[in-house]
């Protein structure tokens, strides 16, 4: 299926977004909210909008610092071996906790996409997220829960922590269908997520498939990650996809 990448800027309640938009050069398809990890909206993620889009979706990235800066943002080229670069990620990762922020960009992003010819917006959603992209998955599946049906987190951080505010509290109000792909050096430092995920999942009714992927480390399923796994990525890639293909419908 031949797909066109476009660079697009969306308004929100904090200014302009910038975002790659990926598509089906013919027809309406479900739409897909990417987010990304520390690294921020690149090439690896561009191509992986891309390959989404082949099969089906129109597929939106957006930056997600694009408070603090515009693109290319934390860093160009950024390299998750440089202390610095990560290090820049990580402080400006803090400033997506802040209440009410993904929920109001999740709103302008999907009245963005239900307006794009390329989308039907009679479909359901999807949003996947990468590492802190999971917990900022969780709030999006929240913000508008008869938009949604489905999300997925690939080593995910965030999405439970102690206190009233972590995300695994939202659960009740989502009505999507979930993969929950968790590495295995996550969850040997917290073992208790995915117990607590499973719990939560289950007394909501809902249908949540939570995965420890062996031999894969935190960052596994982007290509330009020291710890990209071709094998086990394909594994969460063929999971989420059947997943889209049952629930955004």
């Amino acid at each position: 299926m031949d797909v066109l990448e476009k660079d697009v800027e969306i308004e929100t309640n904090d200014g302009v977004c910038e975002a790659s938009l990926s598509y089906p050069v013919e027809g309406e398809y479900p739409a897909v909210i990417i987010w990304t990890d520390i690294g921020g909206l690149r090439p690896a993620f561009r191509e992986m909008g891309k390959k989404l889009a082949s099969q089906g979706y129109s597929v939106l990235i957006p930056n997600p610092f694009y408070r603090l800066s515009r693109l290319p943002t934390p860093e160009k080229d950024f390299d998750f071996k440089n202390p610095d670069h990560k290090s820049k990620g990580i402080e400006m990762m803090k400033t997506l906790y802040e209440e009410g922020g993904i929920e109001n960009d999740t709103i302008n992003f999907v009245k963005y996409l239900d307006e794009q010819k390329h989308v039907n917006p009679s479909k359901k959603m999807g949003v996947n997220g990468y590492c802190m992209g999971g917990f900022m998955m969780m709030r999006t599946v929240s913000a508008l829960p008869e938009r949604f049906g489905a999300g997925c987190s690939f080593h995910g951080g965030g999405l439970v922590i102690d206190g009233p505010k972590s995300p695994h509290h939202l659960i009740p109000k989502m009505k999507s269908n979930f993969h929950i792909a968790i590495a295995c050096d996550d969850d040997e430092k917290e073992p208790h997520v995915k117990d607590t995920l499973r719990e939560t999942f289950n007394d909501a009714g809902l249908n949540a498939n939570i995965k420890v992927y062996e031999d894969a480390r935190h960052g596994w399923c982007v290509s330009d990650t020291p710890v990209f796994h071709a094998s086990q990525a394909r594994v969460a890639w063929d999971t989420f996809s059947t997943i889209f293909k049952k629930s955004l419908v």
